[in-house]
């Protein structure tokens, strides 16, 4: 089943009823940047795991049958990208899902969505941190925050104090690993938040944005579909990653003002018309 006339990205992530993170940002997201998007649900949440309670369904045994049916169907993709992976069999089936569906042309994009602050997630087993790196492997494009980045090349984490030949030799350690492109995010630096990019064969890069309010879920999701869609569309790496780092701030900034919970995410639905749609 062989489709031309609109590129198509396989989004791997969980489905929350409420609270915006994962596919209910990326769906909205890649389908306003003229791609449709096809998601591939790990689990379905009543609402994320930031709230109290939750109803919480592992799509984990159902996954292999609901792939199988896309192979079946000669379905491809010119974009894949995965979020937060809850055991090291869903991150084996993301590993098989891009060996099977990503072809030449395919831009595969991992966040390897781990931890924060230092801290790696309570799910997250030794065996699942080696496993990501197998994964990462795979990826055209990553987007670790500065806890994941440091996770995965085994480099002691610190809050603040980076010098940029530090961040340029962590970036080149995960950029030995396989993926070209490497956006290292949420390093504090003053009043700023600063995003590290390193491409091969081109110079190092900053770009930061002045901090704003507390932190919210979604941020992240946020940030890797608009980077997603814009490899897809064939934008420049680093226009990309500007344009998704404002495009977060404001949303938090709006987010803010319409007095939004933290917990419900940012209301970046707002601002959705705004969010600039390029094709390279």
């Amino acid at each position: 089943m062989k489709e031309t006339t609109q590129k198509k990205i396989a989004a791997i992530n969980d489905l929350s009823g409420y609270g915006r993170c994962a596919l209910t940002v990326a769906i909205p997201v890649i389908s306003h940047m003229k791609i449709q998007c096809c998601p591939v649900p790990t689990s379905i949440l009543s609402n994320h795991t930031g709230y109290e309670e939750y109803f919480f369904d592992d799509y984990s045994e159902r996954l292999p049958e609901y792939l199988a049916m896309w192979k079946k169907l000669g379905l491809t993709f010119d974009g894949i990208m995965s979020g937060f992976l809850g055991s090291r069999v869903q991150i084996g089936i993301v590993e098989t899902f891009i060996r099977q569906f990503a072809g030449r042309s395919t831009k595969v994009v991992v966040d390897p969505v781990m931890g924060d602050h230092g801290k790696i997630a309570d799910t997250y087993t030794e065996e699942m941190c080696l496993e990501m790196r197998r994964l990462v492997a795979l990826a055209d494009i990553i987007t670790p925050n500065l806890t994941e980045a440091c996770r995965l090349t085994d480099t002691p984490y610190r809050e603040e104090g980076w010098s940029g030949q530090e961040l340029f030799a962590m970036a080149r350690a995960l950029g030995d690993m396989g993926p070209k492109q490497i956006v290292i995010t949420g390093i504090p630096r003053g009043e700023d938040i600063v995003n590290f990019l390193y491409e091969r064969e081109k110079e190092p890069s900053f770009i930061s944005v002045h901090r704003v309010g507390d932190e919210r879920c979604g941020t992240g999701d946020l940030f890797a579909a608009i980077v997603a869609s814009d490899a897809v569309n064939g934008v420049p790496f680093d226009k990309s990653v500007a344009k998704a780092s404002d495009f977060v701030r404001r949303s938090m900034l709006k987010s803010m003002e319409m007095r939004i919970d933290r917990k419900n995410g940012v209301c970046f639905e707002e601002l959705l018309d705004t969010l600039t749609v390029e094709r390279g």
